[in-house]
């Protein structure tokens, strides 16, 4: 397998920002790719040791173009997420004025970060997406566009001025990534973990959801993402895409994961792994009833009452 990690391009992008905040970054080759999925695929064909790639942001959600390629294809596993703090700004040529600005572009999920800044400031300037904000930056430096939302730390990259900077109309905003790779054993939990799968109901009736859902909370565990994607298969038919508090290896998340193997059509693990809004070896106390141990210790009393010795 070589000793490179793919993420979404070109270079200047938020993805490659964020992965090099993972100290293991330093010591593989970081190559740019112009999708989300040519960056996946290049796992799958085994181009690349793993792909870092944006999946959820905390002001639009999930990004469905990284969600869809993880329900579908060949499957992949998570086993890293990245946070990183998000803040814009708009890059333009050398000697554009806000004036001058008739068409904008970023990637898709950019905009409904910046929409109010745009509505104030820039009420007809017309918004076209580009496959990464990067990506947009280059088309502003082609002379496409007029100009981009994208990192202050791309206009040197690509020639351009940071007209503007420090846009965005949510405080705090924040994408989280992931580090994909093909499949493995899981790392070993830490206390502090989320495990994301996807769901497929057998059929659609009265209650489905609140079956799936049902697994979790029967056994305290917290759900961190639920996301519907359609199947393809027709209107109403849909998958669920959910990240939920704990580790494979949790009596409580190993059972909820036996639980709905047995009513879904389909269960595809996506991972477990460390959460990365929690300090490393931070354990997480369990929900009462939950732990390890109590899982055993009701386990041990079921075999009793089975030989007579309750």
């Amino acid at each position: 397998m070589p000793a490179s990690y793919a993420y979404l391009g070109p270079e200047g992008t938020f993805t490659e920002v964020a992965l090099r905040t993972l100290p293991e970054a330093a010591t593989r080759e970081l190559i740019p790719y112009v999708s989300v999925q040519s960056a996946l695929d290049a796992v799958r064909a085994g181009e690349a040791e793993a792909a870092l790639v944006p999946i959820e942001n905390s002001v639009e959600g999930g990004i469905t173009t990284t969600l869809d390629e993880l329900v579908a294809g060949t499957p992949l596993t998570i086993y890293r997420e990245v946070l990183l703090s998000i803040t814009f700004a708009l890059l333009v040529r050398p000697g554009t004025r806000l004036s001058d600005i008739k068409t904008v572009t970023a990637h898709p999920a950019a905009q409904p970060q910046v929409r109010n800044w745009l509505k104030t400031h820039l009420p007809d300037a017309v918004w076209e997406s580009a496959a990464s904000n990067a990506d947009g930056a280059r088309l502003v430096q082609e002379g496409r566009y007029d100009a981009a939302f994208a990192g202050e730390f791309a206009a040197a990259r690509y020639g351009l001025e940071a007209l503007e900077t420090g846009i965005h109309d949510a405080e705090n905003a924040q994408t989280r990534f992931v580090l994909v790779g093909r499949p493995a054993r899981p790392a070993a939990p830490t206390g502090a973990d989320k495990t994301s799968v996807v769901l497929w109901q057998r059929d659609d009736h009265p209650g489905g959801l609140r079956d799936l859902l049902g697994e979790f909370a029967t056994r305290g565990i917290n759900l961190m993402l639920l996301q519907s994607r359609p199947t393809g298969a027709g209107i109403g038919h849909y998958c669920f895409c959910v990240d939920a508090e704990g580790h494979i290896s949790d009596r409580r998340m190993a059972e909820a994961l036996m639980g709905l193997k047995r009513i879904c059509l389909q269960v595809r693990f996506l991972g477990s792994y460390p959460r990365a809004d929690v300090r490393p070896g931070e354990v997480l106390p369990p929900f009462p009833g939950t732990s390890d141990e109590e899982f055993v210790e009701a386990a041990d009393w079921v075999a009793r009452c089975q030989d007579g010795r309750f």
